[in-house]
């Protein structure tokens, strides 16, 4: 998102918190602004999540995503019920493999918040889905520990980064963060999630999303190669549907 959206979230954080004097590791998860492609990675990805608006199948009542991590297995559980177009979106992207390979790059843990993630590996990807924003839905449940959320830039910009919530956040209930699902086994894996670079610069020693987005994976694994990531994610008892692969471009020889 812009440097003005991110100042305008900010304000509002600083004037909901101001009493318990909130500090920048406790802002509200946001989404930058994605940037222009690069030809940084080589791996595959399915082909479909290059044409994010054909990816409208409605989730089931409830559904489970088996995550397989750089620290081990985790569960979360989706209930549509929670928050209906959220946990759509989430049913998939999940489905199509957007999240395989992708990175827990803001990780805040010293106080408990969140682990955020949710920019896809590949930068073709992140740029697909740059301005497929859905509508908020009501918030329904609260911002405690192990629950789900999409992060946000301000009003109606969901688009594909999440956060597993660390602790009781239910300041952000008021300010459109809407809960879809949470984690129902392996939290004890997710607390263990490398934390120690902190918020992005420059507030942190975290990487920068807008990087993220234009370079991928590369890009984490040379500047913070201790972050964890995510190996597949998929939906338990569901056969992942006949995915074509798209290599992403090789850059060319001088």
């Amino acid at each position: 998102m812009s440097k003005a959206a991110i100042c305008s979230l900010a304000a509002i954080l600083m004037l909901a918190s101001a009493a318990s004097a909130q500090t920048p590791a406790t802002q509200a998860p946001a989404t930058h602004k994605r940037a222009t492609p690069s030809s940084a990675a080589a791996r595959t990805y399915d082909r479909a999540l290059l044409h994010p608006a054909l990816l409208k199948a409605q989730a089931p009542a409830t559904y489970q995503v088996k995550f397989t991590t750089t620290k081990g297995d985790f569960t979360l559980t989706v209930t549509r019920a929670f928050a209906p177009l959220g946990a759509d979106r989430f049913y998939n992207l999940v489905k199509h493999h957007f999240y395989d390979n992708a990175t827990f790059f803001r990780v805040l843990n010293n106080p408990p918040f969140m682990a955020q993630f949710g920019v896809s590996a590949y930068p073709a990807v992140s740029a697909a889905w740059e301005k497929a924003e859905i509508k908020d839905d009501p918030v329904t449940q609260q911002n405690v520990r192990g629950f789900v959320t999409f992060a946000t830039s301000g009003a109606n910009t969901r688009t594909t980064q999440v956060f597993i919530n660390y602790g009781d956040n239910k300041r952000l209930d008021s300010l459109g963060f809407a809960p879809f699902g949470q984690v129902t086994d392996g939290m004890s894996v997710v607390d263990t999630l490398y934390g120690e670079y902190g918020e992005g610069a420059p507030d942190g020693a975290g990487p920068d999303q807008e990087q993220i987005n234009k370079q991928g994976k590369p890009y984490l694994d040379k500047g913070w190669p201790k972050l964890d990531s995510i190996k597949t994610a998929v939906i338990v008892g569901e056969p992942a549907p006949a995915a074509k692969k798209a290599a992403a471009p090789a850059a060319k020889k001088s």
